[in-house]
């Protein structure tokens, strides 16, 4: 297992669609482990495999920092079957340091996926839980939650984007 450097926002990689994972092999398995690895030591709370510059779809959602009764989960070629409901709350995303945003998403998931072990299941979540996997799932899909702001209130943080896109 070993962290690797996160991609911040600027890097044209994040606005990429990744590509399915054909066969969980070694490779997926030892990128996984990378994964985890780099989620603790940036202390959040789920991270896409672009987030580290891999194009794969597949991204882990680590909640027990914040819920004991949660667990590490990997998605693998994940699918969103459904939503429903809405909330705004307030979201970060590690490849935007510092920055936390009020954002809007369904309060409510269901999603179709493989596990590390290549066993496909169907899980149904909500507020946190949702929030996080629809998160993920949009940076496989070359979107950003900052995607999901008012064009005003975009236009409001216009400026640290700037900061945060230079320093990438």
């Amino acid at each position: 297992m070993a962290k690797r450097p996160i991609v911040i926002y600027g890097d044209p990689v994040l606005r990429k669609v990744s590509q399915p994972v054909v066969e969980i092999d070694q490779e997926i398995k030892d990128l996984v482990a990378d994964m985890i690895a780099t989620l603790k030591n940036a202390r959040g709370l789920g991270l896409s495999a672009v987030q580290i510059g891999e194009l794969k779809r597949l991204f882990i959602v680590d909640l027990s920092a914040v819920d004991i009764t949660e667990h590490l989960r990997v998605f693998i070629n994940p699918e969103i079957m459904e939503t429903s409901g809405e909330v705004e709350l307030e979201e970060g995303c590690l490849s935007f340091p510092g920055l936390y945003l009020k954002i809007v998403r369904p309060s409510n998931v269901k999603v179709i996926a493989t596990d590390i072990n290549g066993n496909r299941f169907e899980m149904e979540a909500q507020s946190l839980v949702a929030r996080a996997i629809l998160h993920e799932y949009d940076h496989l899909e070359g979107t950003l939650f900052i995607d999901h702001l008012s064009p005003l209130a975009r236009s409001m943080i216009k400026g640290r984007l700037r900061k945060l896109a230079k320093v990438s």
